[in-house]
């Protein structure tokens, strides 16, 4: 379903899924890079988000490859159906199930699932929300947890829900700790025949098995080695060998996973050797000593101590100990505390292990008398040494001697005394050594002591070496052990495998034992006798023994033979062979491949498909068809002959479909096949279903099934006729044989035209209507269009107005033009490549009711009495508008607001059209309780009063009659608490006669006509003797729109009383508010702010501080602005549409309500309009015209008005004009009467070519034929002159321009023979032809030039008029910025620079003694002061008009101000946009014109000499001048702030003066007083709003000198008809109201106005003519009063010409004032004008309103200005203006 998820899943055979994976997905041929919507999991899955129509065109497949043979497939290609939203309950598309995974590892549980609306996906554990974890991430295609713990398991549940339904998939997932194995010790390092432990500890799975290797072998038990344990964690060695030496491994497995730990362990000789001893010492008896003795050995050995061969024994004299150091070193210590003499002798530390033993051994002499202790007997056994002690105690003696048989010793080359007394005997031999020995010590001299010992020795046995021979199963076996020395009696045993033997008919073995020989007989030999074979004798002396390895060979043998075997296509096959022998034979199989006899056998490669398993047998993990063939198992062990066993392998196939169609195509109503072919053994069967029903073609006439046989390969095809929409399914073949299964998928899309779109209106207005719509089922192809249609509902549709080729990427549309108030029926038709849609559900719909489209008509006034005038008019028809539709004859209009005016209107209607309305009812609702006050306070004022304050409820539901106050004192006893009552104007209320420090709570209510609404919450209060400062307003928001009058109460209260303090928070610091002329603190400390901007947006405090105290509240200001300008861009373009991007700018604080969209053709001034939602942030323009280029602009809308508009962009649509092809031949072929024409050589530029125009004529002649091609191939050109030469000129045009071709041909003769070319010989008359030929056109260049320059020279002189009142107008700027109005100029003017860059001209004036030039035209003279002091005579008037002079050149243009100043700001510099081309790159100024204030004293002022013209009976006349004063909008030196970019050519000041013109020229104004009603000047030290005044000294100051842009309105007023005969030559214009063309000739800012329009136009019908030029042409046709120069009038004569406005209203009483600017009447000026024009001021406060810079704000005033000059008495045509 569009929108939702899609899942590919790559099915993998159960059988090959453990070796086969998925490694990539391919879409249309091209792998698929996971991000973006595409995800691919971790189990080889596709998921695709946010399914879109075009994702069903592609095919997609998967990529899978097998870990072993690294062999890749591609799977058979799937598509995707992409179904239309349709509302139902989830459906599961993925989903997991219970497992097992080990902690530290990832896992993803896949969860995914369609419907519409969008399914919500929550996954739930153990019942629960997931927790908050940063390991646990939701993706699209699930659940991913990464580094699992324990606490992770749990079961896991995915709810899908939405709207109709939800599904719940869940599983239990088990967390396990992976295997841990540690093996200890590691590296050991140990002597032979010591003990060993292995301990295997295994963390993790609670199951798990245990294996031991050794070398990677496995361990099996015998006498040396045991496994002990529950799990077999242990391992232990008994008396190791040097062959137990290697790597150990414990492996420890569990289901699959498995973990091992080794260790090393090295046998070596471990006999312990003495490493550190001690040495021979002379103690005094009581004097302690210690003795230490260290030894190594493997393993460590353990130390014992003897004296004089005596163990020593830990007593109360003896203190032993022993301890083993890290690196196996042990060391021993003896401590004697109290030695006595018994405790000399020789000590003797001893160290033992597995291995053997060393000793050390030294004597400690302990002073005393000397004696000998007695001396044991001692064994000696034969070959050793032996060691004999004389156990002497006491010191000193002089000498030990030892002697046998009477002689001293030693007496041969084995014997040794040591200087201690010990006797060495080496190499022990037993006749000479055996004895008895005497020991002699000599005490002094011829003083000895004597001690004996006997010495016995022992020989130990000698075994005779033997080898045992191999032999072979089945024969005989002696083996003889004898022992050829040794003393009696001798033992002798036989062992195997360090087992002894028992003889016996089970072991088969026999031992035959004499006295000292033993022979061990086997009477047949088997496999199990061989081994290790040991003989050990023993006797008293010592045990000796003797080993050798009987090894019984064994020829191969088959256990099972290999047989002929079938395996089926891509399952796994074992080939059985099975072996046995000694040594273990060796199995090599060999393959020959084919079916017949095996020619040559050749080795088996072994990969990772083939392996030879353990018992010989072959292996085939997936078998093949290039695996079938003859099979060889071959063994040998190198004892006798090698066998082996042939065998036949035949392969099966089973049946798979190997041609078939992935996604195919059908037309709805149209026959569809679809074909399949399958392969495998014989017989197939094919079977075709749809979806998971299977098609059963005898019950289904739809459907038909045929099968077809081609060599091995069966074919079947299923015939659908017709297809029909259902049939976008897919269909699958499945072909099934003996061996198995194969399936086909094909997706079968139909297409079809689409279904209707669903149309819904969402928004409704007076002209325009916003469309939206859903495209359900788009007929299974991409949508290329849509067409909207529409008429009244009351004709019929073959009258209707069509909107087409909408873009398919739109899903809605504003229909603009339309009628207010009336009924609309609309329908949508939507296209794809199959056709169009039936029409969508008719809709009807009701414009709303719109403002009247202009004042009322027929106003009449008739006097009445000497003091009252009767007015009469007739009104404009008003607007309608249907609410609700109900077929009762009642109905009641629920969910109304509470106390609002309601209008209701009834109609009936039918299907054929609507009723009658019945006359509009007026209601209002009734009124309601109100709503609690929406805050209170409560203050003390005094020690027995308070005054409370409160705020109006929001909701006041009527009219507020009054609020109650209560008033409460809790202890005071009263049941019922105090009731005051306050007016409804007012929002505080003092309460007197309290008593003082006692508390009262207050609370307040509002009442209206319903009764008493909710009470506000309860404050407290208590009168206080000190009253500290107390403010009783509330804090908060305020939101306004700019440029309008905010007051910000802060009422206060406190004795003394307190001072009031206005701030407004900066960056760093509150900065106070400065009285000024924007800002006033009124006396009861409201804060008055004039004409807010958005700088005036912030946080103010209010603070009210008297010596009590101080209280504050903080009022949040914003004001609201129109938006900043949009960022507009070109993205694409394409022939016929442009697509612009754009970033919004700051929205000034309310949200942007919607986009104007404004564009035309380059070289036009025609702009049309385009209104965008607020939410898009791209559009595009379409159906322009090829290969053309276009300007843009764009503006945005808020709720306060219409933003700046951006910077105007070009931007062309692809293609050119036409070109012949120089390649191409012009002529196919000419004969005496045709010649055609090649049309195929014109290229079209890629704009198709419209009109091919030609132009023919015989060479010589002056008249051309035409002819207009409409084919594009070929044409011919007949009834031609034969054997004549011809001139040929072709034109061919397209939108983008025409291309031209010329050439000359000329027609064969008769016979069909070529002409030459025409000669140079001419005639008599053809001289005279030709000079005729050649004057003529002379004449007629020379009479046009003549024209041409007259009319440029009247132009150019027009153009240098223009240029010198702009140049008077750009010195009066500098006059004015420079100079005070009322302050007379000393010394010449230090004025700014003024540099103003114009195309093709440059004015640069500095100040009157600076330079003065404009361009290179000498023309121009510029106005010296001479002049100026020569012009009329100054007057107490004033005139002014802000002008954009761009929006005054249109015929029809934006109404959007085109200034680069954002309202309510100060202006931010732009980079001026320049290009290479002069007409492209202009700038634009807006320019103020004033006509200054000035009085009999002030200075003159530079004239700006405007040589106006009027249209009277007798041409044009030139009437006076004028002193005007003009000003930049922007300082020029401020980077160009008010510079936007245009593509008009003229230059500002041109532009400046012909802006003021086209104002002078309408009829309304040419006789009209212009009366400044109001102006805004912006200024960034203060801003001024003047309303109404004529005070020279404040207002036009302000006005005449505005030092930063500002806006004038002005009154414009006709003299009244009875004043016209007052004056004989005054001109006195008659009624006049524009008619339909002389609407067109108005400028844009007077078409806006309703008094200029008639009722019913509702487009504007003007024509492309230059505005002026338009007024130019109406002037013609007006009828003008008697012209004659105006002369100066009475004062008194002029009282009837003056406005009673404001602060005009006693002008005419005090001065005299004239109309302006047709001719400029001058009468002398009183000084007290001032003085009468304050005091009126005074009188008059202001009432109109104040002027904005956006659109909106400006074109409603000029109607509310209207209002309030009809209110205050002004002549009926008074009218006042806005210009911007």
């Amino acid at each position: 379903m569009r929108g939702n998820v899609a899942v590919f899943k790559c099915l993998i055979p159960a059988a090959v899924q453990e070796y086969v994976s998925v490694v990539s997905w391919e879409r249309d041929t091209v792998s698929i890079v996971p991000g973006n919507r595409f995800s691919l999991t971790s189990f080889g899955a596709l998921y695709i988000s946010d399914v879109q129509k075009e994702d069903g065109l592609s095919t997609y497949r998967c990529i899978t490859k097998h870990k072993y043979s690294g062999e890749t497939r591609q799977s058979n290609g799937a598509r995707l159906s992409v179904m239309d939203p349709s509302e139902s309950s989830p459906t599961i598309l993925d989903s997991f199930q219970a497992g097992e995974v080990y902690a530290g590892q990832s896992i993803e549980l896949p969860c995914a699932a369609g419907g519409y609306p969008s399914p919500t996906v929550r996954w739930l554990k153990d019942g629960r929300p997931l927790p908050s974890d940063a390991r646990w991430t939701r993706r699209l295609t699930g659940l991913t947890i990464s580094d699992l713990r324990q606490e992770d398991s749990g079961s896991y549940a995915c709810e899908v829900t939405n709207s109709f339904g939800s599904k719940e998939v869940s599983g239990q997932l088990h967390i396990i700790d992976p295997l841990r194995v540690t093996l200890s010790p590691k590296n050991l390092k140990t002597g032979i025949s010591s003990t060993l432990f292995f301990t295997c500890t295994v963390e993790g799975s609670p199951e798990y098995i245990i294996t031991w290797y050794r070398n990677t072998e496995p361990i099996v038990s015998d006498q040396h080695i045991s496994i002990q344990g529950q799990h077999n964690d242990t391992l232990q060695i008994t008396a190791a060998q040097k062959f137990h030496s290697g790597a150990y491994q414990c492996f420890a497995s569990r289901k699959g996973h498995t973990a091992q730990d080794f260790s090393i362990i090295l046998l070596e000789d471990g006999t312990p050797r003495i490493v550190s001893s001690f040495s021979e010492r002379v103690v005094n008896p009581g004097e302690p000593f210690s003795l230490m003795c260290a030894a190594k050995g493997a393993p460590p050995p353990s130390i014992t101590w003897t004296l004089d061969d005596e163990p020593v024994v830990r007593d109360s004299t003896y203190k032993t100990s022993q301890y083993t150091l890290l690196d196996g070193l042990t060391v021993s210590h003896v401590n004697v505390s109290s030695p006595l003499i018994r405790d000399g002798g020789v000590y003797r530390c001893v160290a033992r292990n597995s291995a053997g033993s060393a000793e050390y051994q030294a004597r400690i002499n302990v002073r005393g008398p000397p004696r000998i202790r007695p001396m044991r007997d001692i064994t000696a056994v034969a070959g050793r040494n032996t060691y004999i002690t004389c156990r002497v105690i006491g010191y000193p003696y002089y000498s030990i001697k030892w002697l046998k048989d009477g002689m001293q010793l030693p007496d041969n080359h084995r014997q040794v005394v040591f200087e201690n007394g010990t006797l060495r005997l080496t190499d022990v031999q037993k006749g000479a050594d055996e004895g008895t020995y005497l020991c002699s010590v000599l005490i002094q001299p011829q003083v000895s002591i004597n001690q004996t010992v006997h010495v016995t020795v022992k020989v130990p046995p000698l075994i005779q070496p033997f080898d045992i021979p191999s032999t072979s199963v089945g024969k005989l076996m002696y083996i003889a052990c004898v022992v050829s020395s040794g003393d009696m009696p001798i033992r002798i045993t036989w062992h195997k495998d360090g087992q002894l033997i028992v003889p016996g008919s089970a072991s088969g073995v026999a031992i035959e034992t004499k006295e000292f020989m033993s022979s061990l007989q086997i009477s047949k030999v088997t496999l199990k006798h061989n081994g290790n074979y040991t003989c050990l004798a023993s006797n008293a002396a010592a045990t000796v023994s003797w080993e050798r390895q009987l090894i019984v060979t064994v020829p191969p043998r088959f256990v099972v033979q290999p047989n002929n075997q079938d395996c089926i296509y891509g399952k796994a096959g074992v080939l059985n062979c099975s072996v046995e022998g000694y040594p273990p034979p060796k199995v090599m199989w060999k393959h020959a491949k084919g079916v017949g006899n095996p020619q040559q056998y050749h080795p088996v490669p072994l990969t990772g498909r083939i392996q030879i398993m353990s018992n010989g047998s072959l292996l085939i993990r997936h078998v093949l068809e290039d695996d079938r063939g003859y099979y060889l198992c071959q063994a040998s062990n190198g004892v006798g002959s090698d066998i082996s066993k042939s065998m036949i392998l035949t392969v099966k196939i089973p049946a798979m479909i190997t041609s078939h169609p992935n996604t195919t195509m059908a037309r709805k109503g149209q026959t569809k096949e679809l074909n399949c072919t399958a392969r495998g053994e014989q017989p197939i069967i094919i079977r075709w279903e749809r979806g998971d029903t299977v098609i059963d073609a005898e019950r289904n006439p739809r459907y038909s099934i045929t099968i077809n046989k081609k060599g091995d390969e069966v074919i079947s095809t299923l015939k659908l006729n017709p297809a029909e929409r259902g049939d976008s399914v897919f269909f699958s073949c499945h072909a099934i044989n003996s061996y198995g299964e194969g399936r086909g998928l094909i997706q079968l899309t139909v297409q079809e035209p689409p279904d209707p779109p669903e149309l819904e209106v969402r928004e409704v207005k007076d002209r325009s209507m916003n469309l939206r719509w859903i495209q359900r089922f788009d007929g299974n192809s991409i949508i290329t269009s849509y067409d909207i249609e529409y008429k009244n509902k009351s004709d019929s549709w073959d009258h209707m107005y069509t909107t087409r080729n909408i873009s398919p990427t739109n899903n809605q549309a504003n229909i603009v033009e339309l009628h207010p108030a009336c009924v609309y029926s609309i329908r949508m038709y939507s296209y794809n490549k199959i056709g169009r849609s039936l029409p969508s559900k008719e809709l009807t719909i009701s414009t709303e009711e719109a403002p009247p489209d202009g004042p009322p008509m027929e106003v009449v006034l008739q006097p009445m009495t000497s003091q009252s005038i009767r007015v009469t008019w007739r009104r404009r028809k008003w607007g309608e508008m249907q609410n609700i539709t109900t077929t009762r004859e009642q109905v009641e209009l629920r969910g109304l607001e509470k106390f609002t005016n309601y209008s209701v209107q009834v109609l009936a209607f039918t299907q054929a059209g609507d009723g009658v309305r019945s006359n509009v009812l007026y209601i209002q609702t009734r009124e309601d309780l109100p709503g609690s006050p929406a805050g209170i306070k409560a203050v003390p004022s005094s020690p027995n009063s308070v005054v409370v304050s409160w705020l109006p409820p929001l909701k006041p539901n009527g009219v507020i009659r009054k609020y109650t106050i209560y008033c409460s004192s809790p202890g005071s006893g009263q049941p019922a608490p105090s009731e005051y009552e306050a007016n409804p104007e007012m929002l505080f209320y003092r309460i007197t006669h309290l008593t003082r420090g006692k508390q009262y709570h207050i609370w307040a209510a509002a009442v209206t006509t319903a009764g008493r609404g909710n009470i506000s919450s309860k404050v407290t209060v208590e009168p206080a003797g000190k009253v500290p400062a107390k403010i009783l307003s509330f804090g908060g928001t305020v939101t306004t729109p700019w440029m309008k009058e905010v007051r910000l109460p802060c009422s206060s209260v406190g004795e003394p009383t307190p001072t009031i303090k206005w701030t407004k928070e900066s960056e760093d610091s509150a900065v106070p508010v400065t009285a000024d002329s924007q800002r006033q603190v009124l006396s009861n400390g409201t804060l008055v702010l004039r004409s807010v901007k958005a700088e005036d947006s912030g946080y103010y405090t209010c603070t009210a501080t008297n010596t009590l105290g101080f209280d504050t509240i903080i009022v949040n200001l914003v004001v609201q602005v129109p938006p900043d300008q949009p960022r507009l861009t070109v993205s694409t373009t394409s022939t016929s549409s442009i697509t612009l991007a754009w970033i919004p700018g700051d929205n000034g604080g309310s949200s942007i309500r919607g986009f104007v969209l404004q564009y035309s053709v380059d070289n036009t001034e025609e702009w049309r309009d385009v209104f965008i939602s607020s939410t898009e942030r791209s559009f595009r323009l379409d159906n322009l015209r090829c290969g053309t280029w276009y300007k843009v602009k764009l503006a945005a809308k808020n709720s306060v008005g219409s933003g700046r508009i951006s910077e105007i962009i070009e931007a062309k649509t692809h293609g050119r004009e036409p070109v012949f092809n120089k390649d191409q031949p012009l002529l196919t072929h000419i004969n005496s009467t045709h010649a055609g024409l090649n049309l195929q050589g014109w290229t079209s530029g890629g704009c198709p070519i419209t009109d091919l125009m030609l132009d023919f004529r015989p060479k010589g002649t002056w008249a051309w034929q035409s002819l207009k091609a409409n084919s594009t191939n070929q044409l011919f050109l007949s009834e031609l002159r034969e054997a004549t030469w011809y001139e040929l000129k072709m034109k061919a045009c397209n939108s983008a321009g025409c291309g031209n071709q010329t050439s000359q041909f000329a027609t064969t003769d008769y016979d069909g023979s070529t002409i030459p070319p025409i000669k140079s010989a001419r005639g008599e008359g053809d001289d005279v032809k030709k000079l005729f030929s050649i004057g003529s056109p002379v004449i007629l260049v020379t009479l046009g030039a003549a024209l041409l320059f007259i009319i440029r020279k009247k132009r150019k002189e027009k153009r240098l008029k223009r240029l010198r009142d702009a140049k008077s107008l750009a010195e009066m700027l500098i006059s004015k910025n420079n100079r005070s109005i009322d302050t007379p100029v000393k010394g010449p003017p230090q004025g700014p620079r003024l540099h103003i860059d114009i195309p093709r001209v440059q004015l640069l004036i500095e100040d009157k003694e600076g330079i003065k030039q404009i361009g290179d035209d000498k023309a121009a003279v510029p106005v010296t002061d001479t002049e100026f002091s020569q012009s009329v005579n100054p007057q107490n008037f004033c005139t002014g008009v802000s002008l954009h002079h761009q929006a005054l050149i249109q015929n029809s243009g934006p109404l959007i101000d085109m200034s680069d100043i954002r309202p309510g700001t100060n202006p931010v510099s732009r980079k001026s946009i320049k290009s290479a081309h002069s007409s492209r790159n202009r700038y634009s100024s807006q320019w103020t014109l004033s006509r200054p204030c000035q009085s009999q004293s002030t200075a003159s002022a530079r004239t700006l000499t405007s040589d106006w013209r009027t249209m009277g009976s007798h041409g044009i006349t030139a009437t006076e001048s004028d002193s005007y004063s003009a000003s930049l909008s922007q300082d020029t030196d401020k980077g160009r702030n008010s510079m936007v970019s245009t593509e008009s050519a003229s230059s500002t000041y041109e532009e400046l003066a012909r802006a003021y013109e086209h104002a002078k020229l309408e009829e309304h104004l040419q006789h009209a007083k212009f009366t400044i009603t109001e102006c805004f000047i912006s200024d960034s030290s203060s801003d001024q709003m003047t309303t109404g005044t004529n005070d020279p000294a404040e207002s036009m100051t302000s006005l005449s000198t505005p030092s930063e842009p500002g806006i004038c309105r002005f009154t414009a007023s006709p003299p009244k008809p009875q004043d016209y005969d007052r004056g004989k030559n005054v001109a006195v214009p008659i009624p006049h109201r524009a008619n339909k063309s002389e609407f067109c000739n108005l400028p844009l800012y007077m078409k806006t106005d309703p008094f200029f329009r008639k009722q019913g136009d509702l487009h504007d019908p003007c024509p492309a003519v230059p505005p002026r030029e338009a007024s130019i042409r109406s002037l013609t046709q007006r009828p003008y009063h008697t012209q004659g120069r105006h002369k100066t009038l009475d004062p008194t004569k002029q009282q009837a010409l003056t406005l009673g406005h404001s602060g005009l209203g006693s002008l005419g009483a005090s001065s005299g004032t004239a109309t302006l600017p047709q001719r400029t009447l001058t009468m002398p000026s009183s000084n007290n004008a001032a003085t009468a024009s304050t005091s009126s001021t005074s009188s008059n406060p202001p009432s109109s309103n104040k002027v904005g810079g956006s659109r909106d704000s400006l074109l409603e005033s000029s109607s509310s200005a209207l209002g309030r000059l009809q209110k205050q008495s002004v002549g009926a045509y008074s009218k006042s203006y806005t210009l911007v």
